[in-house]
């Protein structure tokens, strides 16, 4: 198939979830053999209008992000020149779906809308919300964003993030610990939640692993001395793929508690390599839907259930690995990406 992707901003130009999750699909269908094509700004030196890089075709519709109005002009006429059999465009910003779908009008094609984050105020939310075939999200709770933006529920489908089940597999564990936490340590990560529950429990035997960095590490690191459990928590920063999963392998819980999540990527490479999930519930979290009716999983709402959560985590076996995740792996997820493009195609057509 030959797919032409719309985002005014990819990852050449800045690393987003967004922009990521976009190009893991777009390199996904490189290698299953399809044509990909990525209408964006220029990110390359030079004013050539297409740059060919690691299988992906880049056609530069604008010299750059700050040249909005040019690049909505000339998108639907762009698109049309490479006859794609699909459209499949970004929701950020919103303003770009509109003219992504005249684009796979003129060329006589579907459109898919990719809206991995949330829902902005304003009328290119809504046209961006009613405009394509499909509206593809990362989890219900985007969903429920989009629907409430004017999206037909019938016309919105799940995808979640992938994980590689095979690697999960292959990484050897690192030494045991009790329980990990996993994310970017800002505003929103709520770190203070599992500290002070575990300061809770001083009086058993235990060891924390925190993985990530962020502008608010320095003030958990503080609250951990602070609670004087400073000695059992490990603070390892910025981590790889491999080094994640190593500590994911040999930890016995994951703690999610992070205030604002559309998908909880880290919490899913965790669960597949065998952690107990205990997520905290937040409005504006989708991290609950993992555990939702799963054996090894826990939904807390306050301290008290989190901290008792932990301990009831801690009675479950240990384990480095659980085949009930690999639903999640990518052969399954981009799978289902290319059958949502034939099925589309084929009511279309």
């Amino acid at each position: 198939m030959r797919v032409a992707f719309v985002s005014l901003e990819t990852v050449h130009h800045r690393e987003t979830e967004t922009n990521a999750r976009l190009r893991a699909l777009a390199d996904a269908l490189v290698d299953r053999g399809h044509d990909v094509h990525v209408f964006c700004a220029r990110w390359w030196d030079g004013e050539h209008p297409r740059f060919d890089k690691d299988g992906i075709s880049y056609h530069g519709v604008a010299a750059s992000t700050g040249a909005r109005s040019s690049f909505l002009a000339r998108l639907p006429f762009a698109i049309r020149t490479v006859n794609p059999d699909v459209v499949h465009a970004s929701a950020t910003p919103p303003f770009q779906a509109l003219p992504a779908t005249w684009g796979g009008m003129l060329a006589g094609v579907p459109t898919v809308l990719e809206w991995y984050d949330g829902v902005a105020d304003g009328r290119w939310a809504e046209r961006a919300a009613t405009s394509p075939e499909l509206v593809v999200t990362p989890s219900r709770l985007v969903s429920t964003w989009v629907r409430e933006a004017g999206a037909d529920g019938s016309r919105v489908d799940v995808v979640p993030n992938p994980i590689d089940a095979e690697l999960v597999r292959r990484v050897d564990p690192a030494e045991p610990t009790e329980v990990v936490y996993a994310g970017r340590l800002d505003e929103s990560a709520n770190l203070e939640s599992p500290l002070l529950a575990l300061a809770e429990l001083r009086d058993r035997e235990w060891s924390a692993t925190v993985v990530g960095d962020g502008p608010e590490r320095r003030s958990y690191e503080r609250l951990a001395s602070d609670v004087r459990i400073d000695d059992r928590v490990r603070f390892v920063g910025e981590a790889d793929r491999r080094e994640r999963l190593a500590v994911y392998r040999g930890a016995h819980v994951f703690v999610q508690t992070a205030r604002r999540c559309v998908f909880p990527t880290e919490l899913l490479w965790g669960l597949a390599a065998g952690c107990v999930g205990v997520v905290e519930y937040h409005a504006d979290s989708s991290a609950h839907e993992l555990v939702e009716g799963f054996d090894r999983g826990f939904r807390t709402t306050t301290e008290r259930e989190l901290t008792d959560a932990i301990v009831a985590a801690g009675e479950l076996e240990r384990r480095t690995y659980d085949e009930r995740f690999e639903r999640f792996d990518e052969r399954a997820v981009y799978g289902r990406y290319v059958e949502t493009y034939r099925g589309l195609c084929e009511r279309y057509g």
